[in-house]
């Protein structure tokens, strides 16, 4: 399996529009973040985790060029508002598969309306086969079963998504014991981490390197990552030896 980190930012993106903060500035390009995504392959099968507003720039630059499906976390903008831009791989291919909550599958019903309703579809709106991803409930792609990991962000539930020995949970705040415990004996855990400050809907650093403690992961990758994080060269070599901070076009094999 190789994972492909498209997107790493959070909400705004780094750098954030109108900013003159240091890391905003920085010409680091492992301090430009787009907006949180990743792309999850094996086989011949490729699935991405949240179409963001930066997904069709994200999928240019990852070269890929067919998408078995899309698993979504939650309904927020970053995480959704670049769902058209599925029409060029629906175009080639026909239907694609979406996966998520029957909450998140109805806030997309209505700001896409075009897209699903049939009485009101564009003729050049991307064809989507919504599917309810239930809590406790385990599903299979391409021969793959996946079990969903319940969280809150605030007051919003949220899915992570384990595959195999590779966990991915953006968008976190709180997790119960008994989700915890479906991360047992995890090779990969991508976790989101905003910034040193706590947060009300984010782990900060400090949150996110306890529950890591938790899991027990063989190793982390910290994702959803703010400016106020710190420059990405200082921020990594002052964390756990196993706990890294991903960036952008960063591939991992499992």
């Amino acid at each position: 399996m190789k994972v492909t980190f498209l997107g790493t930012g959070t909400s705004t993106g780094i750098p954030l529009i109108g900013s003159n903060h240091p890391v905003c500035r920085s010409s680091d390009y492992k301090d430009k973040r787009l907006r949180s995504s990743v792309l999850i392959q094996w086989k011949d099968y490729s699935y991405v985790i949240d179409t963001g507003p930066d997904f069709r720039q994200q999928m240019l630059k990852s070269k890929c060029n067919k998408i078995d499906g899309v698993l979504y976390t939650h309904e927020h903008s970053d995480h959704t508002s670049g769902i058209d831009d599925l029409r060029a791989f629906c175009f080639k291919q026909g239907e694609i598969p979406i996966y998520a909550h029957e909450r998140v599958i109805d806030n997309l019903f209505k700001r896409f309306e075009y897209i699903f309703n049939n009485e009101k579809k564009y003729a050049g709106a991307p064809i989507l086969k919504p599917i309810k991803v239930i809590n406790d409930k385990k599903f299979n792609i391409s021969n793959l079963n996946i079990t969903p990991i319940s969280y809150m962000h605030a007051k919003l539930q949220v899915f992570g998504y384990r595959f195999n020995d590779f966990a991915y949970l953006t968008d976190l705040k709180t997790i119960n014991d008994m989700e915890i415990n479906k991360l047992d004996n995890l090779e990969v855990l991508v976790l989101n981490c905003i910034r040193i400050e706590p947060h009300y809907s984010h782990l900060n650093l400090k949150e996110a390197l306890s529950l890591i403690k938790l899991i027990k992961p063989k190793k982390t990758y910290l994702t959803h990552i703010s400016h106020l994080l710190g420059f990405h060269k200082e921020v990594e070599k002052n964390l756990p030896e196993s706990v890294f901070l991903s960036y952008d076009g960063l591939k991992i094999d499992l």
